[in-house]
């Protein structure tokens, strides 16, 4: 829907000097960050945003180009387009952050030690919040996770989307919102580096056996063990990154 013209002519003063498209951009962000913009709404027309920052149509576009890049607005065509608010969620967030680590070359070690300190923190939260639905789910997750490691012919697709929903669903026990965003952007981003245990037999094996013991300690609030569980996943992950690197 499109944003009342009179509220959009009170909400913007004219643009700085020396940093017009910056300003503007800036201003433009303030007025979603306090909802005076909602998700779905319209931004003025380019010739309308001239008239109330008092610029020109390319620092107007310049403005535009950055909130799109922030992920704050989207461009639609056609005669009903234009820019509009965009609704940010997991999936932006978890994008970006995937995004920035990979262009950074974070090396896989210092990935798997920030994961196990994460997944620990999680995993106590997921003790003491989880759902009685929630530990349903992991230990159907856990089965189905078990019946495809069992399997003469290994479907590695299927292992892969298996682990990833354990370790999003841990996530979402801890009912934490931040908790969520960074599991899903360390799924996505390095949830192959996971693949590795499930190429190699032994390690196949002491994987699905260790995510049984997992849920097991989730569901009967057992955080010693727990903890002592997760920092066993990632000793078998360290052990499966050194043998495929020598």
């Amino acid at each position: 829907m499109a944003a009342d013209r009179s509220t959009t002519d009170n909400l913007f003063t004219p643009a700085q000097v020396g940093r017009a498209s910056e300003d503007i951009a800036l201003q433009i962000e303030s007025a979603i960050l306090n909802e005076a913009l909602l998700p779905g709404d319209s931004l003025p027309s380019e010739r309308e945003l001239q008239i109330q920052f008092g610029t020109g149509r390319g620092v107007i576009r310049e403005a535009i180009r950055a909130l799109k890049q922030k992920g704050l607005i989207e461009i639609r065509k056609g005669p009903k387009g234009g820019a509009f608010i965009k609704q940010v969620d997991v999936s932006n967030i978890s994008e970006s952050l995937a995004l920035f680590l990979k262009q950074k070359h974070i090396d896989a070690y210092e990935i798997a030690e920030f994961r196990e300190s994460v997944d620990q923190s999680i995993a106590l939260f997921a003790v003491s919040r989880a759902t009685e639905k929630q530990k349903s789910q992991m230990l159907a997750c856990v089965e189905h996770l078990e019946n495809i490691a069992a399997r003469p012919c290994l479907d590695f697709g299927e292992l892969a989307e298996a682990d990833r929903r354990l370790n999003v669903l841990m996530a979402e026990m801890a009912n934490n919102a931040i908790f969520e965003w960074v599991m899903h952007a360390m799924q996505q981003g390095f949830g192959s580096y996971d693949n590795n245990l499930y190429n190699d037999p032994d390690f196949l094996r002491k994987t699905v056996e260790n995510w049984r013991h997992t849920v097991e300690h989730i569901i009967n609030r057992e955080p010693l063990k727990l903890q002592a569980s997760i920092s066993r996943h990632y000793l078998l992950l360290q052990e499966c990154l050194d043998r495929h690197s020598s």
